[in-house]
């Protein structure tokens, strides 16, 4: 963080990234003394509400966050940054988009936590759009132009007016990541089926039963402690005393709203290679989730996009697997991934940062923060909901090889199978991809034969 005295004095002449969190109401002139450096401009947490409309002088910035300011709606003169790919209005007070305000070549854009009712018909001439935040608005339709935006991956439109969803959104070739729980989506076309494993009642617990000690993880929807039990129910008794609790943030996050967190994390039910949850904190101040605590033995398979990977996991250079637990990690995956859609949950999130293993390979998957409740979707759109995921999977598949896949010369025929698999997750025809539980399949199959091969040398 960085202060206006000193911009002003001249103190940060060349600098690349400029934070400055003031209670700034007036955009500091001094900034465009940057104008030949600057990329990165955050000037979130103030309280500005306009640009000036030669902002454009800063003609390298890359990525601007205005979180949390008092915008009622965009300034037009971004749209002139010929550099400007990445921007941030989340927690302002938009209340629509106007035509003409975004760059040409933007790739990622948040604007979570307004009140937007409604989006431009020009949505659909930004074909560079991967990422795009739009949880926790007043939207009740997509432009018909947006089918356009066919390299959009990740999309939040949780916690939104929509009743109904447009088939071409679930058709959009790259698209990996949705969530859309937290709409009043209409029955009409809905499928009847009940998912195989009914929804069991959850124990409920008061937080004052519960001891907090240190913050061993944190998401867009929450902060994960490790606890203890001060009183543990009668029906976990005989259970460990030592717990994880997520406590849920505000009242909508970049994912949607808690309330449907929680409740696609019980109606997802349990599998061995899901995070188990065994109680849930339903308070009026406080939503959270109380889970068995992972061993210390796993860590994460991956750690979370960067601002330049945008969609794709980063990974700690020089944390290699065999083949043979990619494998395992892989199958184990596509058998919870199964599970999940068997009952009605898209988890929304299917990363590597999601996912914990351990030196065996053992995987435990969790974070429903980006999961939707498939039950409310029309059968056309539920079907295509398990295709979207299967192309996370494809994406998890290809960085897995790339970055932690360490490989013997005489092994790299079964690297060429598992790259085909991935190749048919990622087909942009929907209609064309494999099922998890044919996913599944394959990879017991190849992890059978490399067992085999491995015996006979």
């Amino acid at each position: 963080m960085q202060t206006l005295a000193q911009l002003t004095s001249g103190e940060l002449e060349g600098t690349k990234r400029l934070t400055l969190a003031e209670s700034l109401s007036v955009f500091p002139e001094a900034i465009f003394s940057l104008a030949n450096t600057l990329e990165v401009l955050d000037l979130s947490d103030n309280l500005l509400t306009e640009l000036p409309s030669d902002f454009a002088r800063l003609q390298h910035l890359k990525l601007l966050f205005l979180t949390n300011n008092q915008f009622e709606q965009i300034p037009a003169a971004i749209a002139a940054c010929p550099c400007l790919e990445m921007i941030s209005f989340k927690s302002n007070k938009l209340k629509a988009v106007a035509q003409g305000t975004l760059p040409q070549q933007t790739r990622w854009l948040i604007l979570t936590d307004n009140q937007i009712e409604s989006l431009p018909d020009d949505m659909g001439s930004l074909h560079r759009l991967q990422k795009l935040a739009l949880a926790g608005n007043k939207l009740s339709a997509l432009p018909t132009s947006m089918a356009n935006c066919r390299n959009l991956e990740l999309a939040r439109l949780s916690a939104n007016n929509f009743s109904q969803l447009p088939n071409w959104l679930f058709q959009l070739p790259k698209l990996a990541w949705l969530a859309l729980d937290g709409n009043p989506l209409s029955k009409e076309g809905v499928s009847t089926a009940i998912s195989s494993q009914p929804v069991q009642p959850m124990q409920t617990v008061a937080l004052t039963d519960i001891e907090l000690g240190q913050v061993i993880g944190q998401g867009a929807s929450g902060v994960i402690y490790s606890a203890k039990w001060l009183k543990q129910p009668e029906s976990l008794h005989g259970s460990d005393l030592n717990i994880a609790v997520k406590l849920f943030k505000g009242e909508v996050t970049s994912d949607g709203y808690p309330s449907d967190e929680l409740a696609c994390c019980l109606q997802a039910g349990s599998h061995h290679n899901l995070i188990k949850v065994v109680a849930q904190i339903n308070q009026v101040d406080k939503l959270g989730l109380v889970m068995e605590l992972i061993p210390s033995t796993f860590a994460n398979l991956g750690l979370p996009p960067s601002l330049n990977t945008c969609t794709r996991d980063t990974f700690v250079k020089g944390e290699y697997l065999g083949l043979s637990q990619v494998l395992w990690i892989l199958a184990q995956m596509a058998d919870a991934m199964t599970h999940l859609h068997k009952n009605g949950v898209s988890h929304g999130d299917v990363y590597a940062h999601n996912t914990m293993i351990n030196h065996q390979g053992t995987m435990l998957f969790g974070d429903f923060g980006a999961s939707s409740n498939l039950n409310k979707l029309p059968e056309i759109q539920k079907e295509a909901m398990e295709s979207v995921e299967i192309r996370a999977f494809g994406c998890l598949i290809e960085d897995l090889v790339e970055n932690r896949l360490v490989l013997e010369d005489e092994l790299y025929h079964f690297a060429t199978e598992l790259s085909l698999l991935s190749q048919d997750c990622l087909q942009t025809d929907l209609s064309f991809r494999p099922r998890f539980s044919d996913i599944f399949a394959s990879l017991n199959t190849l992890k059978n034969k490399l067992t085999a091969a491995v015996i006979s040398h």
